[in-house]
């Protein structure tokens, strides 16, 4: 992944956000919203792209952009850096390889003592019980 040609990629464009602001926020367009194509992107390579398009399947559209957008604060140069940096991590994180599990060891003993200790429980709340004749 090559991050100085993937931020040559991303498109951005500005909005009016939404929320409280009184009439400050009918002036400027605070928002940012960034666009990627995934398949497009020279910044990553065929096996990125496929991890990404599998991981993040629910967050890109059916052309294939990814968009993600920042408003939670009132400067539009303050959104810009956020969306960069929310992109570029969820981009690091999709791209991580998730070792497969392995499966856990049966151990007969532990087992065993786990039956006992419910038995014995069980023999103990059987005492606690009121006789009926």
């Amino acid at each position: 992944m090559n991050k100085t040609i993937i931020f040559r990629e991303l498109s951005f464009k500005t909005v009016r956000s939404s929320g409280n602001g009184g009439q400050h926020i009918n002036k400027v367009a605070s928002k940012v919203v960034l666009n990627f194509f995934i398949q497009t992107s020279q910044g990553l390579s065929k096996s990125e792209k496929e991890l990404i398009l599998k991981n993040l399947s629910n967050k890109i559209s059916c052309n294939g952009v990814l968009r993600m957008s920042a408003q939670s604060t009132r400067s539009q140069h303050r959104n810009k850096e956020l969306v960069i940096i929310r992109f570029f991590s969820l981009l690091a994180q999709a791209t991580i390889i998730s070792k497969p599990r392995r499966k856990s060891l049966y151990n007969k003993k532990l087992h065993q003592k786990r039956l006992k200790a419910k038995k014995h429980l069980s023999e103990k709340k059987d005492i606690r019980k009121k006789l009926r004749f």
